[in-house]
């Protein structure tokens, strides 16, 4: 699997990398940051892989976020996919912010038009560790955890409880967290998945829970109550009621003042790089 270096900076002590590689799950080109931080010899970084929300990139989060100061104090590898497969070529996959290229929703299409590079999920929980673990020796690919914002909180939330015994822990900045039930999903959802909404529930965190998935850990959230997007698309209510009846752990945190920017996510990306951390080294 050939991997293309684009840049590689150095980063407090470490080295912040985007590169580009061949992608048989998505039938093109993806890209994809990774921070690695400084190590000892022959140590290995555990993985945290950040889901980036509708119109980023695998840069937003490396350039917004400033999160590698903590990273190297606590050890811990970034890995920042792209949200989407681009120049698809699809007819109606660009143009729109809310959908298409740019808004992958992490999940794996199966309508016609899409299906065939519109499948992020596999590529995230799939052909993406497999890529770390070959061309990165220093990464531990057994010890993994997944965070993300807004569409990257959905897709962060339905990875984990789709998969609990591959994520240490999981945590979301002003997640979707109930695509069926929002005018985002509700956009996206049958354009990918076609017109079964049983079929939707399998990317909808709320559902997931609703329907007996469960993560072994707390479901860590952190929402600002002055975000644009929170009384139409974000319902964190959704999430904690379901939570709630059945017993699923989650620690939802009401953030005042603060909105959907990346401002918001600078001011506590380092609580959730510590929650991650503790359960990683376990």
């Amino acid at each position: 699997m050939t991997l293309e270096t684009l840049s590689e900076q150095r980063c407090f002590g470490g080295t912040q990398g985007f590169y580009r590689h061949a992608s048989t799950t998505t039938g093109g080109a993806m890209r994809f940051g990774v921070y690695m931080p400084p190590l000892v010899p022959d140590a290995k970084a555990p993985v945290l892989y950040y889901l980036a929300g509708l119109t980023c990139t695998e840069e937003t989060f490396a350039i917004k976020a400033g999160a590698q100061r903590v990273a190297t104090e606590l050890g811990i590898a970034l890995v920042t996919p792209d949200t989407s497969p681009r120049d698809t070529g699809i007819d109606g996959a660009t143009g729109d912010w809310e959908f298409g290229e740019g808004a992958g929703f992490y999940l794996d299409a199966t309508t016609p038009a899409f299906a065939s590079r519109f499948r992020m999920y596999s590529y995230v929980v799939d052909e993406l560790p497999a890529l770390l673990a070959a061309a990165f020796p220093a990464l531990d690919a057994t010890r993994a955890s997944v965070f993300g914002h807004s569409m990257g909180g959905h897709g962060a939330l339905t990875i984990a409880l789709k998969n609990p015994s591959r994520y240490r822990s999981v945590s979301a900045f002003a997640p979707i967290v109930a695509p069926i039930q929002v005018p985002w999903g509700q956009k996206a959802l049958p354009r990918y998945l076609g017109g079964d909404r049983d079929a939707w529930r399998a990317y909808d965190a709320t559902a997931l829970i609703e329907d007996g998935a469960r993560f072994p850990g707390t479901l860590l959230v952190d929402q600002g109550d002055a975000d644009k997007f929170l009384d139409v698309q974000l319902r964190p209510e959704f999430l904690e009621r379901a939570c709630r009846s059945t017993g699923q752990p989650l620690e939802l945190r009401r953030r005042a003042g603060y909105d959907h920017s990346y401002w918001f996510i600078q001011s506590f990306v380092e609580d959730h790089l510590r929650h991650h951390a503790q359960a990683l080294r376990g």
